[in-house]
């Protein structure tokens, strides 16, 4: 039964409640939107339940590690993740749930095929700031607040753990446990600092990103806040997090690296009181102590006539402090000094990376796998920071499609650019012999195209054979204080387009019903190119390899295969407006009138994008439809080919939104964000499968925002090339197909 929140935002709705549809959806573009709240407290019985790819408790088979590149466990077993982040932003959500919401919503995330989850934002204090977002107007969600995190807030330091808010993180991980879904601790996330941490310019330095890797009161106050979090004993469990195999992965920072300030300009040191203080920077204070150790670092890997010749270049007399370069510098900055520098940076990196990982092994005890950080900005080189990375043995890398914080127009369809798609960006940083997650990753809020996000992701990223994605982000809600509406950017708890497709993808990837790249082609990156690699032009972009076929990955597997050796030649790829996968099962099509990419496996076959004009079809799907864009999904519940399968899940999936939402002039943003219920533009028209052997009879049970009956069961009709199923009346996003034989 739903809850009654639930079910009197939908009431509401259809008596004319929660304002008006979003503007320009319903003159003339498609099917009239229409109400749909995804409800999980009444997801507990679920007609679609993925547990069947769980393999609970979490830990059963020991602790994860890395070998022959992927995740295993101590027997040997193959281990994938699927998984969200979870955070706290908005208004009614939480980072750390009471006890009934931590167990609404691990059953939620398990029966969605959920079997990973990263903490997010644990270091953050409980005290929550309020950020007015405008009334809901301009590019930012009416109300959002900071995640509650950990730290206690009644102290004037962030070194004490609130014990409420430790009960709670032991209370959800036990119930994430208990379903096989494994955990991935991120250490140093949002942390912030106090006059009582001893931390200078603590008020200045905000999160101190790239002064964590350098500062030594913030290096052992990350280990002190280490040691706090994975030496906790749970009680619900009997087990230290550094003990407990349910911990899959701990990450040491988060989106943070020290060559990442360099070649972004943010090693000015500028950031004073009341100054400019543009994007981000050093203070005086941490420039000096970094410009100290690099003058320290030169006397020991340069010889003198070097060091003179450094000075001459920099402009500086003979034994005063070599400065660092300016990003617009770079380009004309004579290889002494520009090498000088990425070299130094590159090795504080290592040395702090190194230095936590011993830290966390030998002191804390920790034996899960250890992760650096991400290759996370992707509009700049990544390799420079892959050097310090490949230390370990996981990479990571996150990426958004069109992400709003650094795109003007935005609200474009990746199926129409396949050379930037997410696939192909993230495929730049997995190397050889390592294992490969995406610990963050989204199609944000709002965008017209965001159904294209997770099959699409997940069928390629199976191609790829990567080891595990977490979509950012998922945020527990809290009963009776919450509104069913989609609340940021970000989060897709309430997304009914994105929670209809995490069974379609856990399926995709985590069963593997796209099958790996036959072929896997690997590059190689020399000295030289690494260095260069920083101060190119952004038109290489996702790759910086002048050369390298970007759409490679939409076709073989993709890896790199060392860095600082002997560069490997791009291989040759025909033009063309079809980039099929060596494997046959997927393409993708560049047409004029709109991409389309098709899904051919055994078990599921989909279809996304553009598929109206295209009339594309798949061997057991196709469909005659009235939406301009959309993504549709059959996939095998019982694990047999699609052809015999008696029990299918079936996704049509379109626009979605927020009542009341109205885009602004150039479509790229909302003017205003809207509010509940939330809405689906509902597919309709006839979906066909195609080729069941031997079927009788096939029905759709049509099903609602918390996967169950939303009617009676409606009758497909058998036609000369298959079963038509009249799609649309009731609008729903998700069927259960049923096959008599």
């Amino acid at each position: 039964m739903k809850s009654n929140y639930f079910a009197a935002a939908i009431l509401a709705s259809l008596l004319g409640g929660g304002g008006a549809w979003a503007s320009g959806e319903t003159a003339g573009t498609g099917p009239v939107p229409t109400p749909f709240v995804i409800d999980h407290p009444g997801r507990a019985d679920s007609l679609i339940d993925m547990r069947f790819l769980l393999d609970g408790p979490a830990g059963k088979h020991g602790f994860l590690s890395v070998r022959d590149g992927h995740f295993r466990f101590a027997d040997g077993q193959r281990f994938k993740c699927w998984g969200v982040n979870i955070t706290g932003w908005e208004m009614g959500s939480a980072l750390l749930p009471p006890h009934r919401e931590a167990e609404i919503y691990a059953e939620s995330l398990a029966r969605l095929g959920v079997n990973c989850v990263r903490l997010h934002f644990l270091d953050m204090r409980r005290e929550q700031k309020v950020i007015d977002g405008n009334g809901g107007k301009g590019d930012v969600p009416p109300i959002t607040h900071t995640p509650s995190g950990l730290i206690d807030s009644r102290y004037e330091d962030s070194r004490h753990f609130d014990p409420e808010q430790v009960d709670r993180l032991h209370y959800l991980f036990a119930q994430f446990k208990q379903r096989g879904i494994y955990v991935d601790f991120n250490l140093n996330v949002g942390r912030t600092w106090r006059s009582g941490d001893g931390v200078p310019d603590h008020d200045l330095i905000g999160v101190a990103k790239g002064v964590t890797y350098f500062g030594p009161e913030l290096i052992a106050l990350q280990k002190e806040y280490a040691r706090m979090l994975l030496g906790l004993r749970n009680p619900y469990t009997g087990l230290r997090y550094a003990d407990d195999p349910a911990v899959a992965i701990v990450e040491i920072v988060n989106e943070n690296s020290l060559l990442e300030f360099w070649q972004r300009n943010w090693l000015r040191g500028e950031r004073v009181p009341g100054g400019a203080n543009l994007q981000l920077d050093l203070t005086p204070h941490y420039a000096r102590l970094l410009t100290d150790r690099y003058n320290g670092w030169l006397a020991a890997h340069r010889t003198p006539e070097q060091l003179a010749q450094l000075r001459v270049t920099a402009g500086v007399a003979q034994g005063a402090a070599i400065p660092f370069l300016r990003r617009g510098d770079f380009r004309d900055a004579p290889d002494l000094r520009y090498r000088a520098e990425i070299e130094f940076l590159t090795s504080v990196e290592v040395d702090f990376q190194q230095d936590m990982a011993r830290f966390l092994r030998e002191e804390v005890g920790v034996k899960s796998v250890i992760m650096p950080t991400a290759d996370h900005t992707y509009f700049i080189a990544g390799q420079p920071m892959m050097r310090s990375s490949a230390k370990f043995d996981v990479m990571d890398s996150h990426v958004y499609w069109q992400h709003p914080a650094i795109y003007g127009h935005r609200n474009d369809p990746m199926v129409n650019r396949p050379d930037l798609s997410i696939p192909v960006k993230l495929a730049r940083t997995a190397m050889r012999g390592k294992a490969f997650t995406v610990s963050e990753v989204n199609h944000p809020y709002p965008s017209e195209y965001g159904a294209e996000m997770i099959p699409t992701l997940a069928a390629y990223a199976a191609l790829q054979d990567w080891d595990g994605i977490f979509f950012y982000t998922f945020e527990a809600k809290l009963l009776g204080k919450a509104t069913p509406v989609i609340g940021d950017h970000f989060d897709i708890t309430q997304d009914p387009v994105k929670i209809a497709q995490l069974p379609v993808g856990a399926m995709l990837f985590l069963r593997g019903d796209v099958a790996p790249a036959q072929a896997v082609v690997e590059r190689s990156y020399s000295t030289a190119q690494i260095d260069e690699a920083a101060r190119m032009p952004r038109a290489e972009q996702p790759y910086f390899t002048p050369g390298f076929p970007k759409v490679l990955p939409l076709i073989h597997g993709s890896r790199v295969r060392c860095l600082d050796c002997a560069p490997v030649a791009a291989p040759p790829i025909a033009p063309s407006d079809t980039i099929r996968s060596d494997t046959g099962e997927l393409d993708w099509r560049v047409a004029p009138q709109g991409g389309t990419i098709g899904i051919d496996t055994p078990r599921t076959q989909g279809l996304v994008g553009f598929i109206r004009d295209a009339k594309r079809g798949t061997t057991h799907l196709s469909a005659d439809i009235g939406n301009g864009f959309v993504a549709i999904t059959a996939s095998a519940l019982d694990g047999k080919p699609l052809r015999g399968s008696d029990r299918l899940l079936l996704t049509a999936t379109a626009k979605s939104g927020n009542s009341g939402q109205v885009w602004n002039a150039r479509r790229s943003m909302l003017d205003v964000w809207g509010t509940a219920p939330t809405w689906i533009e509902p597919v309709t028209g006839w979906v066909m499968l195609k080729d069941l052997d031997g079927a009788l009879a096939v029905s759709a049970t049509p099903l609602d925002g918390a996967g169950k009956p939303n009617g009676p069961a409606i009758s497909a009709r058998m036609l000369e090339d298959g079963w038509e199923i009249p799609i649309g009346t009731p609008a729903t996003t998700s069927w259960i197909i049923t096959i008599s034989r």
